[in-house]
């Protein structure tokens, strides 16, 4: 072979290798969610995708994304998580507690990186937080263990409350987990505690008729997907209804809910997709622990404050993170 055609051939192969190399294999990953689109969720996809990208996977090039939203049908969990595994998914990110235990239910292989608001060793999700197992690994807000606080807090807003409300959604298998502790608080400032549940818009609304009915003096609202979804909603019925009420997370109070208090969650969602990235690269979820929110943050809306007449004492406005007025 002459050199000229030699160095023909070679920057041919060369031309139709280097694409070959540009290709990177794409992971699919699955994503499980109990509500439907919207604001919040985008966020959480935006850090998802941001934690993604931290160790090396961009959406598009390496990897792609399938999201499943159940839209407030928790019952239609089981079936989308089947779907993600029939599909083949290298992991599945279940972004709530129902997602997460569907997910659990549908596979045994495939791993699955979860959020929840609640304790996971003490709903079952996982045997430990430092050991995860199996095929399970994520990151807790523990929202609900700062139920009794949120009692604490409503008392030192409204001590002349005796009765306040918890609102929970029955859909939720997890809803009431953290009753007990929440009565024993309010017990022990001795208020009568009404737990309500709604599932639905029109259940929201009739949640708040009773509550009005009964004398609620302070509403204390359940983290669960299907409220975080209505923000709004609840923060209108709440002002619609005057009845002051504390929420798990600053959307709320930024939506003009009266207090917020729990955890800073988009640090965590964003730890979420250095977990899965982490996972697509070969690490096993039981080698990595459930990660903890460590930031908690209290945020007032003083204008909400005035329009039902309340004025925040002092002493709880010197501890809060953020106030809005």
């Amino acid at each position: 072979m002459r050199r000229p055609e030699f160095i023909s051939l070679l920057g041919g192969a060369a031309a139709w290798a280097s694409p070959a190399r540009a290709q990177e294999p794409r992971r699919v990953i699955g994503v499980l969610r109990a509500i439907g689109p919207g604001i919040f969720a985008d966020t959480i996809m935006s850090a998802l995708v941001q934690g993604l990208k931290d160790v090396g996977f961009v959406e598009g090039r390496n990897v792609s994304i399938e999201i499943r939203y159940a839209d407030d049908h928790y019952d239609r969990l089981p079936s989308l998580a089947a779907e993600l595994v029939r599909g083949d998914v290298a992991a599945i990110y279940a972004t709530d507690v129902p997602s997460a235990f569907a997910a659990k239910a549908a596979t045994k292989t495939i791993p699955i990186v979860f959020a929840t608001g609640v304790d996971p060793v003490k709903v079952g999700l996982v045997d430990s937080l430092s050991r995860p197992k199996d095929n399970l690994t994520g990151i807790s807000f523990f929202f609900s263990v700062l139920g009794p606080k949120h009692v604490e807090l409503l008392h030192e807003l409204l001590p002349a409350a005796s009765t306040i409300a918890f609102l929970v959604n029955p859909c939720n298998a997890n809803a009431r987990i953290d009753e007990p502790e929440i009565r024993a608080a309010a017990d022990r400032l001795k208020q009568h505690l009404e737990v309500l549940t709604a599932s639905t818009e029109r259940d929201l609304e009739a949640a708040f008729a009773i509550m009005v009915q009964r004398g609620v003096g302070g509403l204390i609202v359940k983290p669960d997907p299907f409220f975080i979804s209505r923000t709004e909603l609840l923060v209108a019925l709440a002002a619609g209804h005057t009845i002051p009420a504390i929420y798990p997370v600053r959307t709320f109070a930024d939506a003009g809910g009266l207090i917020s208090y729990g955890g800073i969650p988009l640090d965590l969602y964003q730890q979420a997709g250095i977990y899965v990235g982490k996972i697509l690269k070969g690490t096993k979820p039981a080698d990595l622990p459930v990660q903890q929110s460590t930031k908690l943050e209290l945020v007032i809306n003083l204008k909400t404050a005035k329009t039902l007449g309340l004025t925040i004492p002092p002493t709880l406005l010197i501890r809060a993170d953020d106030v809005i007025e």
